[in-house]
């Protein structure tokens, strides 16, 4: 098992970024579930990370890779046979927690934010998922699946992996998607606790949690915090294909941001709050996924990526890779 990786030279022609109307990096998820990550106030937008299958061959593998907003200055992350899948940057932009399941089960790892020092963090030996950095950066929350009749449940750690998780949620059914408020204070999350998944906020410590959204919709992967708090986004079911949506912190205004006929879902804002990631599922194979970015009063939607999965947004100044 290789815990540090060098970054592989871009030698590899087989897929470009687009910008505007170009064609661009192929991307899937393939584990059924997809993630976002919080995003934190006073520092400019740096790189978006996320993982891609079909980069060398069909069939392969995710790794992580990251490119500026704009599509230029791509890098490749991870080079590893497993799954490297679901990056999330820490507050000051300069570690990415992901999931690979290179050691046989999906487990919690963390990098340097150029792919550097790739460590293991969690050992539970299930299926450990969408991890999420504390602001202080000094935990890591997480999804993990326990035995029926409990389904997915949120946990965090110490992000150096010393001592055992901490598990926050204990209800039958799924539990999952959790990300820190830009303070620290409060955890979003999904939950199906009520019947259908639905987005809820917690304190950090797991302690009173609420229920945010209450209409009869299915509310998927998955909600994330605006930079300054005041604003959660996430997808919701109502027309029947998945959209994406804003509402103020305590769940009132409600506000649908796109409306294409295909399904959307996985927002993430930029660290300085002006616009929001997301996926738009384009047709029935992983590639047909596109990362498409937005204002976040959803005006000027435009591709970035085609073939894209869950984006994480990187708060980072104008150094683009050390």
């Amino acid at each position: 098992m290789r815990l540090s990786v060098t970054p592989a030279t871009s030698k590899r022609r087989l897929f470009t970024i687009v910008v505007a109307s170009a064609v661009a990096v192929s991307l899937g998820l393939g584990v059924g579930v997809e993630g976002s990550q919080a995003t934190y106030p006073g520092t400019t937008d740096g790189r978006i990370a996320f993982g891609n299958f079909v980069v060398d061959a069909p069939g392969r593998a995710a790794d992580i890779y990251s490119v500026m907003p704009n599509g230029r200055a791509l890098h490749r992350l991870t080079d590893d046979p497993a799954a490297d899948i679901c990056p999330a940057y820490s507050a000051d932009g300069k570690e990415i927690a992901f999931c690979s399941d290179r050691t046989g089960a999906f487990e919690i790892w963390k990098m340097k934010q150029n792919g550097n020092q790739q460590v293991q963090v969690t050992h539970l030996g299930t299926r450990s998922l969408f991890p999420d950095f504390s602001p202080d950066a000094s935990k890591i929350a997480f999804m993990s699946l326990l035995p029926p009749p409990f389904g997915f449940e949120i946990f965090t750690i110490d992000s150096e992996g010393t001592g055992s998780p901490l598990q926050l949620t204990n209800s039958p059914g799924s539990n999952a998607f959790p990300v820190y408020s830009p303070d620290g204070s409060k955890i979003a999350f999904l939950s199906n606790r009520t019947g259908l998944n639905q987005v809820w906020v917690m304190d950090a410590d797991g302690s009173n949690p609420v229920q945010l959204t209450f209409d009869a919709v299915l509310k998927g992967q998955v909600p994330d915090w605006s930079p300054d708090g005041s604003k959660i986004a996430y997808q919701g079911e109502t027309t029947g294909n998945g959209d994406i949506y804003v509402m103020n912190a305590d769940g009132s205004g409600q506000t649908q941001l796109t409306n294409a006929p295909q399904r959307e879902f996985g927002t993430a804002w930029s660290p300085d709050g002006s616009q929001i990631a997301f996926v738009r599922v384009l047709g029935t194979a992983q590639t047909d996924r596109a990362i498409y970015l937005m204002n976040a009063d959803g005006s000027n939607q435009h591709m970035l990526t085609q073939g894209s999965a869950v984006p994480a947004w990187q708060p980072r100044g104008r150094r683009l890779h050390d």
